[in-house]
């Protein structure tokens, strides 16, 4: 099996990496409520939690 010969240094890992934050949130629309909010997140509306567009609690 292949192995790396060194360590990678955290450094060169962190370089690597800071092309992954990003400056502002994506925001959709939900479809039933018309609520704006972030992507990949539920979100409360009138006190019901949305996701996807279907109500997971309330």
């Amino acid at each position: 099996m292949a192995h790396p010969k060194r360590k990678i240094s955290t450094q060169r890992t962190k370089k690597r990496r800071t092309h992954y934050t990003a400056d502002l949130p994506t925001l959709s629309i939900d479809p039933t409520t018309g609520e704006t909010h972030e992507r990949h997140r539920a979100h409360w509306v009138e006190g019901k939690l949305y996701y996807k567009g279907k109500v997971v609690i309330g």
